[in-house]
């Protein structure tokens, strides 16, 4: 019996509805499925993601060495919706509950079985949990289900109210990425494990400085926030625009970064700001270099509210995190909080909203704001405009945390997580007896392989 989980003994699966590449990636979930994916093919794992892809796309596509193999799905759906991964949603998710299981079973976990190797599957939100109920319903029907180990992850809180959690949480093991939604989660009747979100090792590439410099100067300001996030209330845009709004009211000339997404309620924002006085510019760019971007943002024309309209690229944000003096992640709902942490990495000075963010500690790699109340948000910029010496501590500590949390970190903590779920299947040798887990079978029987069965707090 295998003593542990290693590349040569484990096959990974991922299911995710977006994934790599322009079209089937919309936000977070893409970019995590994307880094997470790579990382475990890094590590040698034979690794399969399945994913709503672009119909012009090439499928089974090879990766990583041979040890990432993409499976873009949905494609022929796909040619009719060509927006996105999101469009024509409906059509292309009744088509992965219905071809995904089969395949899966037959083409990748038989053959693997067969070469007597460890199969993990991992869905990921609510787009997947159908599929991998009715997965673990048909390894059951073939006698294979205690031969598989199944995750299933929410990165989030969108789509709850479809999900049966009942029949998740007897088919799989229930993962999140914050201890804030693990709480919010117990109140569904399930209790998840927790496993952080990542960032790729390139979030510590060196900062062009010179750059950063230059656009600094040339936003002729006396402070530059920045802030990057949906246009969505949650965000707590107001808060900034009004904490902006504040500061230049104390005689600071203050420049707003602001870079939304596609949502309806940017329009209500800008006008907003526009109602506090604050003069909005919307910038777009020439060109697609970072030079080009740049200059497009650095010709702020005296405005307040530097509104980005065109897609930034890894490099440009790092220099924008690194050279604003507070990153507002002020989120009033935020399950992990990437862009803090993106910011952290990148020395640069992030506000969270005190949610999910558990790699925030206030004063010492960060700000975390208690309030929505932008007076907070003024009061902590002009403490460390006062205080510069902090703020230097701050932008080197926030960079020591951060690494704790590159892929190849969190990938860690979620091979020992299968690794526990492992041995209670069976699959792997158990510890000796001086150090054995206590955990009995599962109290669902041979059904299923389901979540631990820890119990779950009484609100």
């Amino acid at each position: 019996m295998r003593p542990t989980i290693t590349p040569e003994n484990t096959t990974f699966v991922p299911l995710s509805f977006e994934g790599p590449g322009c079209y089937s990636s919309a936000g977070g979930l893409g970019v995590r499925i994307t880094n997470l994916s790579q990382a475990l093919a890094d590590q040698g794992f034979a690794t399969h993601l399945f994913f709503v892809g672009d119909s012009v796309r090439r499928g089974n596509e090879a990766c990583n060495g041979g040890k990432l193999s993409l499976h873009p799905w949905c494609q022929w759906i796909s040619q009719y919706y060509p927006k996105g991964v999101y469009e024509g949603e409906n059509q292309k998710l009744y088509d992965f509950n219905e071809s995904i299981p089969g395949f899966v079973t037959e083409q990748i976990v038989k053959p693997a079985l067969e070469q007597n190797k460890l199969v993990v599957i991992m869905g990921e939100e609510w787009h997947t949990a159908e599929a991998m109920c009715r997965i673990s319903d048909r390894l059951h029907s073939q006698g294979l289900r205690d031969r598989v180990i199944m995750f299933w992850n929410a990165n989030n809180t969108f789509g709850f109210d479809r999900i049966d959690w009942k029949r998740l949480a007897f088919t799989t093991t229930i993962t999140t990425v914050s201890r804030y939604m693990k709480h919010f989660m117990w109140k569904l009747g399930v209790n998840p494990l927790v496993i952080a979100n990542g960032i790729p090792a390139s979030s510590f590439d060196d900062i062009d400085t010179n750059a950063s410099s230059r656009l600094s100067r040339s936003l002729d300001a006396d402070l530059i926030l920045a802030k990057i996030a949906r246009w969505d209330p949650d965000k707590r845009w107001n808060a900034a625009l009004q904490a902006a709004a504040g500061l230049k009211a104390r005689g600071l000339r203050t420049v707003l970064l602001a870079r939304g997404g596609i949502e309806h309620h940017g329009e209500e924002v800008l006008r907003n700001a526009r109602s506090l006085g604050l003069r909005v510019k919307d910038i777009r760019s020439s060109g697609s270099n970072l030079k080009d971007q740049l200059d497009a943002i650095g010709d702020r024309d005296g405005a307040d509210v530097l509104n980005i309209e065109f897609n930034c690229s890894p490099e440009l944000l790092r220099i924008i995190y690194y050279a604003s003096d507070a990153v507002l992640a002020n989120s009033g709902h935020e399950p992990f909080g990437l862009v803090g942490l993106e910011t952290m990495a990148a020395g640069g000075i992030a506000f969270t909203g005190g949610t999910g963010e558990d790699y925030a500690v206030h004063l010492h790699n960060s700000v975390i704001l208690e309030t929505a109340e932008p007076e907070e948000i003024e009061a902590y910029v002009v403490y460390l405009q006062e205080h510069p010496e902090e703020e230097h501590r701050i932008r080197q500590s926030a960079r020591r945390t951060a690494r704790r949390f590159t892929w190849e970190e969190v990938t860690k903590d979620l091979i020992q997580k299968l690794t526990f779920q492992a041995r209670v299947q069976g699959l792997l040798k158990p510890l000796e007896k001086a150090v054995a887990s206590s955990s009995g079978p599962s109290e669902y029987g041979d059904a299923h392989t389901a979540s631990e069965a820890v119990p779950v707090p009484t609100t």
